[in-house]
């Protein structure tokens, strides 16, 4: 069919289609990164009405031929429009005529731009599970690299007791692994199909819903239909988890410069950089830049909340404004991660600083105190004969001291003197330390077994979800492909 004279926004048409405020109202700077969903909830909705008799065959074989047609050319050579919604309806009707008009038959832009924000959305969820698996990766794969290198642990940035590097990174894989479930958590509610919700009513047409969920691999269906248009709440659900998770990316990083300044790990030239007029300095850039990224995540989380505070229901245009903060917290956060994962994977520990780091602050004193209340002394009164000691000094000499002050008898009625000087290395006392999750060399082999059965099932939930929308563009593909 010969393509007509291009006409004007088939929405607004004319009377709506100039003014100072048609810019304002477009959305179509921002549009591009939805261009494949529409076509395919276009698509899915014109199978759809063919299947159900409400447009006939020809027609529906002249629409698809259109939307082919609209794809090869491109998001830029869509017509000006008030969103890509718009511009892909009158690209449409420019191609084929009036009958592309009845592409909008039984929806409403509403229920249509809310499926295509969860069409793509939803990859987007699963491009972040996936960077959290990389970083779980590098840092299991280094933790299993250094299972005894001994270091020093701390709170309140003070040296607190000896743990291990191991140990150290493998309670960031933990963390980062609850927000990976966080994500997976919210796929589950992003992947439900609005469509056919129309305006917020419904429709009289006799549409199949759960057919058009079907070819766009939605779930479900968000039932109700006027919930449908309105809710943005799965939005919420995955900024805040992007928030959540560059939190913790942002605490690692923030323990890398800090051990980069004491010496302690040296970052990759890949993930450093240097000053513009300072020539002998190595710069931990790419991790202050990552730490930073939680701010970014955490404005976008607060920006998105205050757009949907006290909307009334069904649809209102501030809407517009709150999904591309989705966008940007979900592409900063990835790279963020990413980022994290090389840096941690390619930076290089300093043992020896380490294990001398390690025993600074009398951080084995609480090993000490341990080990005489394994000996029947009330950990209360060993607290206290440490905390005297430690006033003195560190050694066997100034707890046998202070055990004379506080109870009354030599060090050695109570432990012998190989078992404190045991207890004072500080690689013996990370050693000793083998209840479950702790920093023995044990301990944390059997969390690494933990770790790669934990990771290896979220790979498959990965794979699975990414199968499945697979399988559903290939159907709908199929579909498209038997009607023209």
């Amino acid at each position: 069919m010969a393509e007509e004279e291009p006409t004007s926004d088939v929405v607004r048409r004319d009377r709506f289609s100039g003014g100072p405020a048609r810019g304002f109202l477009s959305s179509m700077a921002d549009d591009e990164r939805i261009f494949a969903a529409d076509l395919a909830t276009d698509r899915a909705h014109v199978v759809m009405l063919a299947e159900q008799g409400i447009v006939d065959d020809e027609e529906a074989t002249a629409i698809l031929s259109a939307l082919d047609g609209v794809e090869r050319a491109g998001f830029d050579a869509l017509p000006d429009g008030e969103d890509v919604h718009a511009a892909i309806e009158t690209a449409v009707i420019d191609r084929v005529g009036d009958v592309g008009g009845k592409m909008h038959t039984a929806r409403s832009r509403n229920d249509e731009v809310a499926t295509c924000i969860r069409y793509r959305l939803r990859e987007d969820v699963l491009d972040a599970i996936e960077a959290t698996l990389g970083l779980r990766k590098s840092l299991a794969e280094v933790a299993a690299e250094h299972t005894e290198t001994v270091m020093p642990g701390y709170t309140h940035l003070q040296p607190a007791q000896p743990t291990t590097v191991g140990h150290y990174l493998l309670s960031y894989e933990q963390a980062v692994a609850r927000d990976t479930g966080r994500l997976f958590d919210a796929y589950a509610r992003v992947n439900r199909s609005p469509l056919g919700a129309a305006a917020f009513a419904g429709t009289p047409f006799d549409v199949d819903r759960e057919r058009t969920a079907e070819l766009l691999g939605f779930d479900g269906l968000v039932a109700n239909s006027m919930d449908a248009v309105s809710t943005r709440d799965f939005l919420v659900e995955v900024v805040a988890a992007l928030a959540n998770l560059a939190t913790t990316v942002s605490g690692l990083a923030e323990d890398l410069v800090v051990f980069s300044n004491k010496g302690l790990v040296e970052l990759s030239d890949d993930y450093s950089s240097t000053s513009s007029i300072m020539p002998q300095k190595k710069n931990p850039d790419t991790l202050e830049l990552v730490r930073a990224t939680a701010g970014d995540a955490a404005a976008g989380l607060n920006g998105l909340l205050t757009t949907l505070k006290g909307l009334p229901r069904a649809y209102n245009r501030d809407l517009q404004n709150a999904t591309p903060h989705a966008w940007e917290t979900v592409d900063a956060v990835s790279e963020a991660v990413a980022v994290a994962a090389g840096a941690v994977g390619t930076a290089t520990w300093d043992d020896d600083a380490l294990a001398e780091e390690a025993g600074e602050g009398f951080s084995t004193a609480t090993g000490v105190a341990d080990l005489l209340a394994m000996a029947g002394v009330p950990f209360r009164k060993a607290h206290e004969l440490v905390a005297e000691a430690s006033e003195k000094g560190t050694d066997y000499d100034a707890l046998d001291a202070a055990a004379e002050e506080v109870l009354d008898s030599p060090l050695s009625a109570y432990v012998e003197r190989e078992a404190v000087e045991d207890a004072l290395d500080p690689a013996a006392s990370a050693a000793s330390r083998d209840s479950a999750g702790g920093p023995a060399p044990e301990s944390v082999a059997a969390g690494l077994t933990a770790v790669e059965e934990t990771a290896a099932a979220d790979e498959a939930a990965l794979a699975d979800a990414r199968e499945s929308l697979a399988e559903a563009a290939d159907l709908l593909s199929t579909e498209v492909s038997s009607r023209a």
